[in-house]
């Protein structure tokens, strides 16, 4: 009872703000509070199998499933206030009305006896008893239940289907488009160069240098350059002049880019 007296103000304070919560996402967050709290009392009232169910099934698969599909694509806040059909704003006005004296109803007839635990409906395991019942007296229930999921989930599958209307572009076509963009657009060929090329940090807020030693400025996230936390070239130099301290080198000392004194690349293996 101790858990229920705790859980119970968080769970009805939680379906409320459902109903008055603006984003989407934040109503789905709510709603795995008081999936979490269902599951506790499940645990305490002795149902293991339905406690994990819970848990399992409902919170950590299909609620995250609608969460993760609503922070990827996104609900917009302003809803339409038009009615699609007449009357339904009424209409649910009414049902709410009576669903609420319905409850009232059959709340105040409601009686306690003495509150007993579940040893004689789970002798012989949880599970067992639940599967009992379950593959006995409610079968036809549960198999009508099945099909109708079954059903549903390929109704989803057939509305979620789009036929292409258009062929799929090979590479040939795709290298076409890309030349295309370029001469039209300016738009580069390749991929992008990453943070770091021809240079001494990876940071993703510092540009690529070009090999003549100019910074590639389509390197850089374009949120970054809006803004102003890209970091120059020459913003690096002191950390240059700190790596060469260290590797014992003459800053002033370029390497030979050709004939018999060309630096050579070595491994890690050469250098110990």
């Amino acid at each position: 009872m101790t858990a229920f007296w705790i859980l119970a103000p968080i769970m009805v304070l939680a379906a409320v703000g459902i109903l008055f919560v603006r984003k989407a996402v934040h109503a789905a967050l709510l709603l795995a509070v008081v999936m979490i709290s269902l599951a506790i009392l499940y645990a305490v009232l002795e149902a293991p199998f339905l406690f994990a169910v819970q848990i399992i099934v409902y919170t950590g698969a299909i609620l995250m499933l609608f969460l993760f599909v609503l922070m990827l694509v996104g609900v917009d806040a302003s809803d339409s206030l038009v009615e699609t059909i007449r009357g339904q704003r009424a209409l649910a006005w009414v049902t709410g009305l009576a669903f609420v004296v319905m409850m009232v109803v059959g709340l105040t007839q409601i009686t306690f006896g003495s509150a007993v635990g579940l040893d004689e409906a789970n002798e012989g395991g949880n599970v067992q008893a639940l599967a009992n019942v379950l593959f006995s007296r409610y079968v036809f229930a549960f198999e009508v239940t099945s099909a109708l999921l079954i059903t549903a989930a390929v109704g989803a599958m057939v509305l979620a289907h789009r036929e292409r209307l258009t062929p799929r572009p090979n590479q040939q076509e795709l290298a076409a488009k890309r030349v295309r963009d370029f001469t039209e657009k300016g738009v580069h060929l390749g991929p992008l160069p990453p943070p770091g090329v021809y240079a001494r940090h990876n940071a993703v807020d510092t540009p690529a240098l070009l090999p003549d030693g100019s910074p590639a400025p389509a390197s850089v996230s374009r949120v970054l350059a809006a803004r102003g936390t890209v970091r120059l070239a020459s913003a690096l130099a002191d950390d240059i002049d700190v790596v060469t301290a260290q590797l014992g080198q003459d800053p002033a000392h370029k390497p030979e880019t050709g004939g018999k004194d060309a630096a050579t690349a070595s491994s890690e293996e050469d250098v110990s």
